[in-house]
């Protein structure tokens, strides 16, 4: 069994505010605060993404009426992965969702990994834009939907068509996501796939992403003091190196 990958995106409400003017402005007072709107999430290897909106679910009056029934859901769902994949996910999606958990004396689900394809490609690569719709297009997978702010105001007012099409916008980043990811999955720091179920101890190839990857020796990768045993994956070309160094100086460096 591989490690349980989950593909998630959020979409909030913003904080309604009181300001005495619009340019750099800072808040006098808040009126009301942001809460989660919908989330969109697919497990790698399943065909469908689940959507659910406020909207869903029984006794929605508009505004945040049914929140705690959606972040339910959603505690479920992190309670089962291993890892989850969201872009601009560590500084956002998890912990918008956390402080809501809190709010809502939730507990902590699970403990995950989190592979954020925004904040780990920055690592290694540097695009003109790192927004997963800039991204989309220059790779090749296509664009996010066009949207302004006022599908955000139409769902807070619980209009029917501004939630069909909100969510048909929140599912169409995890698909944008997914694709993202799987060409990123080499090139990115990600949770050994060796840890997990069946895998451990095997000498499978360590990126999550790759389906029956094998490692094959690539000759030797050098540390300050020690020389390691390099391999990269026949299938996808993710490196990895050996736990125990091949050997080891006497001397080092000052």
């Amino acid at each position: 069994m591989k490690p349980s990958i989950l593909f998630l995106d959020i979409e909030t409400a913003p904080d309604v505010v009181w300001t005495w003017g619009v340019y750099q402005a800072n808040a006098i007072s808040v009126k009301e605060h942001w809460y989660v709107l919908c989330f969109a999430a697919k497990w790698r290897g399943d065909k469908n993404i689940l959507v659910r909106g406020l909207d869903d679910y029984p006794g929605y009056e508009g505004g945040n009426s049914t929140e705690d029934q959606l972040l339910d859901d959603v505690w479920q769902l992190l309670d089962e992965a291993d890892i989850v994949v969201a872009h601009n996910g560590a500084d956002f999606d998890v912990k918008k969702l956390n402080a809501r958990f809190i709010d809502n004396g939730m507990k902590p689900p699970s403990p995950y990994k989190v592979v954020d394809t925004k904040r780990d490609l920055v690592q290694v690569a540097k695009y003109s834009s790192h927004r997963l719709d800039w991204l989309s297009k220059q790779l090749g997978f296509g664009a996010k939907i066009a949207t302004d702010f006022s599908l955000w105001e139409g769902c807070m007012k619980g209009d029917t068509e501004s939630w069909r099409t909100m969510k048909k916008y929140n599912a169409h980043d995890i698909d944008l996501l997914e694709k993202l990811y799987n060409e990123l999955s080499p090139w990115i720091k990600q949770p050994n796939a060796t840890l997990y179920g069946e895998y451990r101890n095997v000498e499978g190839c360590v990126n999550p992403a790759c389906d029956g990857g094998k490692l094959i020796k690539r000759g030797l990768t050098y540390a300050e003091t020690r020389v390691y045993q390099l391999y990269r994956c026949n299938k996808c070309g993710k490196q990895a190196r050996s736990v125990k160094s091949e050997s080891g100086t006497k001397v080092r460096g000052v």
